[in-house]
């Protein structure tokens, strides 16, 4: 109640001109406060005089029983004052496993040293969830999984999908020249967390832009993505994964890519945030680390993510 701590300020310091000043109100502005609060209570709370003010013994009452709760509020505004001076506290990312896994904990020990004073919680969900609902500053999913009405801050370049066999499995089985030829092979198959429905294949025909989906019919289904590729690399099928989570053991000669064509590159992964507005430094610091991190790759010639 903005007139209690008026009615404080002048008892503290006997005088209006002082208080109203610390105030940043004028004197009679600050006289008519203090009325109408005598007036509300029915109380005086204050005995004014040509040189000095002092407070009733009401008013001694009154201010020893509010000091604690005001020096509280003050305390309070403060340390939020403060926290938007230098970026402090705990900031929530929801993130899927594999962003979470390539685009987030490479950096984990630079934006620690950088930030020490954030708590950076990432909340690993393959799901797609409401950021806002479940109590996160963000999230980190695909652009084309950013819903509507998101401030969206892209964190990679496009990507594309890789179809990918080891050499063992291709030693077997020739390796497929378009995706119809995906019927005679062991696709290994994907669901997205708890999902029902094991995850399609999208390809797209090169010559049109078409783009399909493809069933995949293997004897492996697993919803971890990590276990599709450890298959793979074994020898038990063909799996499709991003170019990014398989490319060193493409480079590697573990793997081999194959209809490469049939896999354009599409948006990649966005930060995600309700607003830009009144955004707290913490958050900002998230935001501009991430965002330098994938500008200074980009302008290195280095692969932002690996």
């Amino acid at each position: 109640m903005p007139a209690i701590a008026a009615f404080a300020e002048v008892a503290r310091e006997g005088n209006f001109t002082r208080a109203a000043a610390k105030l940043g109100i004028t004197p009679s502005a600050l006289s008519q406060t203090i009325r109408a609060l005598e007036e509300k209570l029915d109380i005086r709370l204050l005995n004014r005089s040509t040189r000095s003010v002092s407070a009733t013994g009401e008013g001694r009452v009154l201010l020893a029983q509010i000091d604690p709760g005001l020096a509280a509020i003050a305390h309070a505004v403060g340390a939020l004052q403060d926290a938007r001076r230098r970026p402090t506290g705990e900031v929530r990312i929801n993130s899927s496993r594999i962003a979470a896994s390539h685009l987030l904990l490479p950096h984990l020990a630079e934006f620690h040293r950088r930030y020490p004073d954030i708590r950076l919680e990432i909340v690993v969900d393959d799901e797609f969830g409401d950021i806002i609902r479940e109590g996160c500053d963000a999230g980190v999913r695909l652009r084309e999984d950013v819903g509507d009405g998101m401030i969206a801050v892209p964190l990679c370049p496009p990507i594309s999908l890789a179809v990918v066999g080891s050499p063992a499995y291709f030693a077997a089985n020739p390796a497929p020249a378009k995706p119809a030829d995906l019927d005679r092979h062991n696709c290994l198959g994907l669901r997205h967390g708890m999902s029902s429905t094991i995850a399609g294949w999208e390809l797209t025909d090169p010559d049109d832009g078409h783009s399909f989906l493809i069933q995949p019919q293997g004897s492996f289904v697993v919803n971890n993505d990590d276990m599709v590729l450890n298959a793979a690399l074994q020898g038990v099928g063909l799996a499709i994964h991003m170019d990014f989570a398989v490319r060193r053991h493409i480079e590697a000669g573990n793997l081999i890519r194959v209809l490469e064509d049939w896999c354009p590159p599409f948006d990649g992964f966005n930060l995600y945030l309700a607003t830009r507005e009144q955004m707290p430094p913490k958050l900002r610091a998230v935001v501009d680390f991430l965002t330098e991190k994938r500008r200074a790759a980009t302008a290195g010639g280095q692969r932002p993510i690996a």
